[in-house]
């Protein structure tokens, strides 16, 4: 017989997040250092056939929104998928899925303030990197203190600003190639010159959704705020829509024009393809101000991302895995505490940058990249589970059909994960699954209770 989650177990979270706040919210933990600096790697291994990669990831990513939102709108909380697995798959994987997530967010957030770093030093190239990482990181601890609500407003704008500039981008390289904005001369079409569309062939294209997957990774971050949605049923649905849509959109637009406007061989991550773009037109300043737009994405994604690691870290206390003082609040409704220890990658990222400066932000990538694959994977496992066991009145979709598609979406994340040992500087992806996995083990054996989720 399944148990439901108490209510009390997220007994002091503020419930201030509205649809839009929570859409935009995962845009904002979504569009990041994956798009704006992990896109470059994408390109070297797919060539101008990563167009299609962001289509693979696109729709692995909406398997993923039908699996999530069943659960979550049959039962918000903030532990979303994680209270989920332990509930209908078993309480290690519970516990394994939420100090997954959280290890991943820990892991992800030192590397978005790495690439923080690289963009500064468009403007202060004498500058060390470490230095903007602990500024940045002081900023950003601040502001995840304030109420939720001041928090979810505060983030919406940061998303928003980040939308807007992708759709000035977009502008303006179609003026460019309309030679509206002083083009010299005609642009190629992709892959021209460059060994054509496919200059890796098929596998290239699955390749490069290992390094696109991480583009859409903070989908979830709806079904995590899920405990603190306004009316779940009703927002949690529609905002998947709209973030799973808009991102779609966004991705394969920009990528395709990234691509026409610059040979996809001169694109890295020495520095962001869009700041290359634009700095390669001659448009006076724009790539300046492009790359004041990809710094604030890099820190609207690590914001994000701390509030997913203190709402995880909360989640993991209040069902015993940890000290129950993580699972404390302010009386602004923020759990403090578990925000303050989930900061640990802060400073590992700051350790790092300083030590290996080139390597930092691949390091971090491939680290955070197993984490996420594990996670989704386990979200699709668990809707599995789900659909057998769930009452009929908590299902949006026909069992068969929503059992179907995330069956296909864990087999894909399988594939996915066991492909990064063949992509060039992802290695280091499955090298850490297996420490990452012993550790999970040891720590539920140490921490288990014998009631918990």
């Amino acid at each position: 017989m399944l148990r439901a989650i108490p209510a009390t177990a997220e007994h002091g979270l503020v419930r201030q997040l509205s649809t839009g706040q929570q859409a935009m919210m995962a845009v904002g933990g979504a569009i990041g250092t994956g798009l704006f600096l992990g896109s470059g790697l994408a390109v070297n291994v797919a060539g101008p056939a990563v167009i299609l990669s962001y289509v693979v990831a696109a729709i692995i990513s909406l398997l993923l929104g039908v699996a999530l939102t069943e659960m979550c709108v049959a039962n918000p909380t903030a532990g979303s998928f994680g209270v989920y697995a332990g509930q209908y798959v078993s309480p290690f994987a519970g516990y394994a899925v939420r100090v997954s997530y959280w290890l991943m967010e820990v892991v992800a957030t030192g590397g978005h303030l790495v690439a923080a770093s690289i963009y500064m030093q468009y403007w202060f190239p004498q500058a060390p990197g470490a230095v903007w990482i602990v500024l940045f990181s002081a900023a950003l601890l601040y502001l995840n203190t304030r109420a939720v609500g001041t928090f979810g407003s505060i983030e919406y704008w940061l998303a928003m600003i980040k939308v807007a500039a992708i759709v000035i981008f977009v502008a303006l390289a179609v003026a460019l190639l309309a030679g509206r904005a002083g083009a010299q001369h005609a642009v190629p079409l992709p892959g021209a010159g460059t060994a054509g569309f496919f200059p890796f062939g098929g596998i290239g294209v699955w390749l490069g959704t290992c390094f696109v997957i991480y583009s859409f990774i903070g989908v979830e971050i709806v079904g995590v705020t899920s405990g603190e949605a306004t009316d779940p049923r009703r927002t949690i649905p529609r905002a998947f829509r709209r973030m799973v849509l808009l991102l779609s959109a966004i991705y394969l637009v920009t990528v395709a024009l990234l691509l026409v406007i610059v040979p996809w061989t001169q694109l890295g991550v020495g520095e962001s393809p869009f700041v290359t773009v634009l700095r390669r037109t001659g448009v006076p300043a724009a790539a300046s101000l492009m790359n004041m737009v990809v710094l604030s994405a890099a820190l609207s994604s690590a914001n994000a991302n701390l509030y997913l690691m203190s709402r995880t870290l909360f989640s993991l206390a209040r069902a015993g895995f940890v000290p129950a003082s993580l699972g404390s609040t302010t009386g602004r409704g923020t759990p403090v505490r578990a925000l303050l220890v989930s900061s640990v990658g802060l400073a590992v990222a700051v350790v790092v940058r300083a030590a290996w400066p080139e390597s930092a932000y691949v390091w971090f990538f491939g680290v955070a990249l197993f984490g996420a694959l594990f996670v989704w994977l386990m979200i699709f496992v668990t809707h599995v589970a789900f659909s057998f066991k769930a009452p009929r009145d908590a299902r949006l979709f026909p069992p068969a059909v929503a059992r179907a598609a995330s069956v296909a979406g864990a087999i894909l994340m399988a594939v996915l994960l066991a492909s990064t040992w063949w992509v060039p500087g992802l290695r280091v992806t499955l090298l850490a699954g297996i420490p990452w996995l012993l550790l999970l083990g040891l720590g539920y054996v140490v921490s288990r209770r014998p009631d918990g989720l």
